[in-house]
């Protein structure tokens, strides 16, 4: 392992302000462009155009709920093979420098932060549904099935690739610049939380979800810095998403989905959201610290 930290690996390949705007270039491209071509082709196979709709479940209703979560996916893939390219190529470093601060890629940690924030949600879940009457059982099989393979290789390929970006890319590009750990992990949050600013659950709910995402990339990039690699926030990210595609959703989130149970309440800001921020988030820190028997947090955090 470096001395020098995770954040510092930028450093141990070409930095230069070239090298990111190539990058940067390639991302937007495959994201802004190449990534909707596969959507736009299937509207038009099925006679439509894209100016035609106005909102999702217009598209969701001609293309199918499973069909569409893949065309909002695909685009990660693309990405992430820009990264790839990107660091490879553009900033002439290993792709694991943006994994880790190891010789190998852990596994391990990836898969206990899965299974322990999968079962954090599934206790959760159960709660909600005790206590309210609006969540109801929407399992179709023949509808799962599908949902439950794209949801299984797509959303870890979209979350790490979220990871990559926010927790690894910008933070390692910031971070030997301003050379302070808390500073670095609050600014690419910032950005994270930014990202979401016009997902259809922020219109809903309101802006104070975004604070939501914010606080929520802060505990990621911490547990970051603190384990020298996103392994960890690649877990928490995955199973949350994958949750929320597979077992529970509405009509006004992102993913509208043929979920295991569908939720008719009135969007908004609800307990189990402020538990996880307050409660579940700041216990994970406490519990992965304890874990990995992580030290040197004033040295990591303020330098």
């Amino acid at each position: 392992m470096s001395n020098s930290g995770f954040f510092y690996n930028a450093l141990r390949g070409t930095n230069s302000t070239t090298s990111y705007i190539l990058t940067i270039c390639c991302i937007l491209i495959s994201y802004g462009f190449l990534g909707s071509v596969p959507l736009l082709l299937d509207l038009k196979f099925h006679g439509y155009s894209f100016s035609q709709f106005t909102s999702m479940n217009d598209m969701i209703k001609i293309l199918g709920k499973s069909r569409f979560l893949l065309h909002i996916l695909f685009p990660f893939l693309l990405v992430f093979i820009s990264l790839w390219i990107g660091i490879k190529f553009f900033h002439k470093r290993p792709f694991l420098s943006l994994f880790n601060n190891f010789s190998h890629f852990r596994w391990k940690r990836v898969l206990s932060s899965f299974i322990i924030w999968m079962i954090g949600m599934s206790i959760i879940l159960g709660f909600t549904i005790i206590g309210s009457d609006e969540i109801v059982l929407n399992f179709d099989l023949q509808k799962f099935i599908p949902l439950f393979f794209i949801s299984i290789v797509f959303i870890p390929i979209q979350t790490t690739t979220e990871e990559l970006f926010f927790r690894s890319y910008l933070s390692q590009g910031i971070h030997p610049f301003i050379k302070n750990g808390l500073l670095t992990i609050l600014m690419t949050s910032l950005a994270f939380a930014l990202l979401h600013i016009f997902n259809p659950e922020v219109q809903k709910i309101g802006n104070i979800l975004i604070l939501y995402y914010l606080i929520t990339g802060i505990f990621l990039g911490l547990i970051t810095l603190m384990d020298d690699g996103i392994e960890l926030a690649m877990g928490y990210h995955a199973a949350n998403n994958f949750f929320t595609s597979i077992m529970i959703t509405n009509d006004w989130q992102v993913f509208r989905t043929d979920a295991v149970f569908i939720d008719y309440s009135t969007p908004t800001f609800t307990w189990d959201a402020i538990a996880t921020l307050l409660i579940i988030q700041p216990l994970l820190i406490f519990v992965f610290s304890k874990i990995y028997k992580w030290k040197n947090w004033k040295e990591k955090v303020f330098s």
